[in-house]
């Protein structure tokens, strides 16, 4: 079955409205832990994640704002179909959810820069939210 390519292009702006505000969020994240004056193995794990979930966001942005040009109606591109932008959508969703990995990664292990109590804690969220999150992105037929 085929998607429409103006689904896709529907698709295609939430993906880069999403992935932009997760993605300034990481980069907030980095910033913070840049000027932390803490020196911590939790906090080295998480700056490189924050970094990696900061990359993975804005590739899928982009990724997704080509998808977005291609399929807008009246556009440049003409006779567009859904195969004539597989490697963008490929990288942008496969990027989209090692982006979103990586913040729940720092989420979970947010609370053990503070005591273990709170890093158990915040793990359990950060796994059910996962848990959730896949939950809500499977398909039911």
């Amino acid at each position: 079955m085929e998607i429409s390519t103006e689904y896709w292009n529907t698709l295609a702006n939430q993906f880069v409205l999403i992935s932009s505000l997760l993605g300034g969020f990481s980069i907030t994240v980095v910033a913070n832990l840049i000027g932390s004056t803490k020196e911590h193995k939790v906090i080295d794990r998480m700056l490189k994640l924050a970094a990696v979930s900061s990359g993975c966001f804005l590739i899928s942005l982009f990724a997704m704002t080509q998808i977005s040009l291609m399929t807008t109606p009246g556009g440049y591109y003409k006779n567009i179909t859904e195969n004539s932008f597989v490697i963008q959508k490929n990288i942008g969703v496969i990027t989209f959810m090692f982006g979103l990995i990586s913040l729940l990664i720092i989420l979970c292990l947010s609370g053990y820069i503070k005591s273990r109590k709170t890093g158990i804690f915040t793990t359990i969220v950060g796994i059910i939210s996962l848990i959730l999150i896949c939950t809500s992105l499977i398909k039911f037929s």
